[in-house]
C-alpha cells in the first residue's frame, strides 16, 4: 500500500488527502477509459500518486510552476510510481511551455481560485494545444453560481484568498463554462462534492 504522509511528502496537502478518494470515485469511469493524463498544478503530486497507484494503465504527466517543480519531482522520486512521468514546468499563460503532446484527459484541482483571472483565461485559450478530439477536461474546486457562494465557508474562504492575493478568488461557474464552450468543450457533469466543492467534467470536440 502506498503511504503518503507529511513526513515523506514535501508540500504535503491535507486537503488532497481528504479529497483524493472522492475525486477518484467520481472520475473512475472516465479514468478507466483513457490512458494519457496531463495534470495542471500538481503541487505535491498527491493526486497523481494516489490515482496512478490505483490505475496502473494511466500514463500521467504532472506539471507546475517553476518554483514548485523541484519539490514535486522529489516527491515523485521518493514514491516511485512507474506510470508517472517526471513533472514539467508549466506556466499556463506561456504558450511556449505547453507540451506538444495531446492527452486523453486534462485534470486540475484547486487551481483556478489561486490563479489570476487573466491566467485562467489564458489557460483555457492554451488548452486545445493538448487536447485530442474527444478528450476530457476535469476541474475540481469551489465555484460561485449566479454570483453567489455555495456556502458561508466559501464566502469566508474568498476573503482569505483576497487578503493573501487580491488577484485570486473563487470563480463564477458561468464564466468558466463560457471559456470552455468558446474552445469547443461541452459540459458533461457538474458534481457537488464534499466541503462545498464541485467537480466539473467537459468533453472536447475539435470542430476544425
Amino acid at each position: 500500500m502506498l503511504l503518503i504522509n507529511e513526513e515523506n511528502t514535501l508540500n504535503y496537502s491535507p486537503s488532497c488527502e481528504r479529497n483524493q478518494d472522492v475525486i477518484l470515485k467520481q472520475l473512475l469511469p472516465i479514468l478507466s477509459s483513457v490512458s494519457s493524463v496531463l495534470e495542471i498544478g500538481s503541487y505535491s503530486g498527491q493526486h497523481a500518486l494516489h490515482f496512478c497507484s490505483s490505475l496502473s494503465h494511466l500514463n500521467w504527466q504532472p506539471s507546475d510552476q517553476h518554483s514548485l517543480v523541484a519539490n514535486l519531482n522529489e516527491n515523485l522520486h521518493r514514491h516511485n510510481i512507474d506510470n508517472i512521468k517526471p513533472a514539467i514546468e508549466l506556466d499556463v499563460s506561456d504558450p511556449v511551455q505547453w507540451p506538444e503532446t495531446k492527452f486523453d484527459l486534462i485534470f486540475s484541482a484547486n487551481t483556478l481560485h489561486i490563479m489570476s483571472w487573466q491566467h485562467v483565461v489564458e489557460m483555457f485559450n492554451n488548452l486545445p494545444k493538448c487536447l485530442n478530439n474527444q478528450s476530457y477536461l476535469c476541474i475540481y474546486g469551489p465555484f460561485k453560481y449566479n454570483g453567489q457562494y455555495t456556502s458561508s465557508s466559501n464566502a469566508n474562504f474568498q476573503l482569505w484568498l483576497q487578503n493573501r492575493d487580491p488577484v485570486s478568488g473563487i470563480r463564477d461557474f458561468e464564466k468558466i463554462n463560457e471559456l470552455a464552450e468558446d474552445i469547443g468543450l461541452t459540459l458533461l457533469q457538474d458534481i457537488a462534492m464534499p466541503a462545498n466543492n464541485q467537480l466539473l467534467i467537459w468533453k472536447y470536440e475539435n470542430v476544425c
